[in-house]
C-alpha cells in the first residue's frame, strides 16, 4: 500500500508540474499579491506620515482672523489658500486636506467675547481628507484652550480652573500588538495561498481526472480504492504547503520595500514567523485538500466542481472576519473552527506571544478528524456509484 501511494503522488505531482500555466497564474495570484499588498499599505501609511509631518492648513477667509492665523504659524502650520472650488473638489477627491472656513466676523466676535463659529470641511468619501480633518479639530482645540487661558488669566483666574480633571492617555499595548493592527492581511494571504493551491490540485485530481476520461483506467489497476485516495490527497496538501511556503517567505523580500519607516520598525516577522505560519497551517492545508477532493469527485465535470468547490474557500477564508467584526475578542470556540483558529493563532504570531500546546493541538485536531472523514467519503465515492 505504500508503495502504491508514493506512486500515485509522485504521478500526481509530475501531472500538476506539467500544468506551467495554471501553476504560474496560481503562484502569482496567491503568493505575489501579499507582499504587493503590504507594499502598498506601506505607501499610504508613509503618505499619512509626510502629511501629517508638512504640518500645512488650507483655508479661506483666514484674512479676517490674525489672531488665529498667528497661532497657526507659531504651531509651525504652513497657511495655503484653498481653491474656490473646494467643495466639489473634496468630494471628486482632488483635494486631500480639509479646509478651515473662517467668517468675516472673526476677530469682532472674539474681540466681544463671543464664540466666532469656524468649519472644518470635508467629505467621509475622502478618506485622505477625513485623516487629516481629526488633526486640524485637535488644533482648533488648542487655540480654543489657549484663547480661554488668556481671557482667564487678564481677570486673575488661574489657568488651572479650566481643569477639573487632568487626562493622561497612556497606552499599555506592545508594539507587536500596534504592528498586527496595521499587518492583519499577512495571516489572511497566507491562508489564501492554501487554499488555491489546494483547490486547483484538487480539482485537477478528481473531476479533472474524470473529464478526461483518465479516472476509470487508473481504477481499472490492481490497487486498493483508499491507495489512490491518500496518494493523490498528499500531493494535493504537498501543492497547498510549498504555496503556503512560498506565501509565508515572500514576505520577507516584500519588507525590503516598505516606504513607512513606522511600520518598517513595527513589522515584527521573520524566518521565524515564516515557519511557525506554515508549521500550523500544514494540518489546515491536509484538511481543506481533503474537504475540496470530497467536494469535487462527485462532479462530473471541472466547472462543476470548481463551483462547489469555491463555497468551500469562500467559507473557509472569510471565518477569519469573525474576528475583525466582532468586539469581544479572541472567544475560546474560535480554536474549534478551521481557517478561524489558524487565522487567530498566526496573529498570535505577529504580536509576539507564545502559543500554547492546548490551542495549537486543538485546531490540529479538529483538521485530522475532518480529513479522515472526507477522504473515506472520497473512497466511497470512487466504489460505489458515484463514477457510474
Amino acid at each position: 500500500m505504500t508503495r502504491a501511494v508514493w506512486t500515485v503522488w509522485r504521478k500526481e505531482l509530475l501531472d500538476a508540474w506539467r500544468d506551467r500555466r495554471t501553476l504560474w497564474t496560481v503562484l502569482a495570484s496567491a503568493v505575489a499579491v501579499g507582499p504587493l499588498a503590504l507594499v502598498l499599505l506601506s505607501t499610504l501609511v508613509a503618505d499619512l506620515e509626510a502629511r501629517a509631518q508638512a504640518r500645512e492648513v488650507w483655508a479661506v477667509g483666514l484674512a479676517h482672523a490674525p489672531t488665529l492665523r498667528n497661532f497657526l504659524e507659531r504651531q509651525t502650520w504652513t497657511v495655503h489658500d484653498a481653491p474656490a472650488s473646494y467643495e466639489p473638489a473634496l468630494r471628486e477627491q482632488r483635494l486631500a486636506h480639509p479646509v478651515l472656513v473662517v467668517g468675516d466676523d472673526f476677530e469682532d466676535a472674539l474681540a466681544h467675547g463671543r464664540a466666532p463659529v469656524v468649519e472644518v470641511v470635508s467629505a467621509s468619501g475622502n478618506a485622505r481628507a477625513e485623516a487629516g480633518a481629526a488633526q486640524l479639530l485637535q488644533l482648533l482645540a488648542g487655540f480654543n484652550q489657549e484663547q480661554a487661558t488668556l481671557r482667564l488669566a487678564v481677570r486673575g483666574v488661574p489657568a488651572s480652573m479650566l481643569e477639573a480633571v487632568r487626562v493622561q492617555p497612556r497606552d499599555v499595548a506592545e508594539p507587536g500588538q500596534r504592528a498586527a493592527q496595521l499587518t492583519a492581511m499577512l495571516p489572511f494571504f497566507v491562508l489564501l495561498a492554501v487554499l488555491y493551491g489546494a483547490l486547483n490540485a484538487a480539482l485537477d485530481t478528481t473531476a479533472g481526472e474524470r473529464e478526461r476520461g483518465s479516472l476509470e483506467p487508473l481504477l481499472a489497476n490492481p490497487v486498493p480504492p483508499l491507495s489512490l485516495v491518500v496518494g493523490k490527497w498528499a500531493a494535493v496538501t504537498t501543492v497547498a504547503v510549498v504555496l503556503a511556503l512560498l506565501a509565508a517567505f515572500g514576505f520577507l523580500p516584500g519588507q525590503w520595500l516598505l516606504a513607512s519607516d513606522a511600520l518598517a520598525a513595527l513589522l515584527r516577522y521573520g524566518a521565524g514567523e515564516a515557519l511557525r505560519f506554515v508549521a500550523l497551517l500544514v494540518p489546515l492545508a491536509a484538511a481543506a485538500s481533503a474537504l475540496m477532493m470530497a467536494v469535487a469527485i462527485r462532479s462530473r465535470s471541472v466547472k462543476e466542481a470548481q463551483a462547489s468547490t469555491t463555497l468551500v474557500v469562500l467559507a473557509i477564508s472569510l471565518l477569519p472576519l469573525v474576528t475583525l467584526f466582532g468586539q469581544r475578542g479572541e472567544q475560546p470556540w474560535h480554536l474549534w473552527v478551521p481557517g478561524l483558529a489558524h487565522s487567530v493563532l498566526m496573529t498570535r504570531v505577529l504580536r509576539g506571544q507564545a502559543l500554547a500546546a492546548p490551542d495549537v493541538l486543538l485546531p490540529a485536531a479538529v483538521c485530522v478528524a475532518l480529513t479522515g472523514v472526507a477522504l473515506a467519503s472520497v473512497a466511497r465515492a470512487l466504489r460505489g456509484s458515484a463514477l457510474r
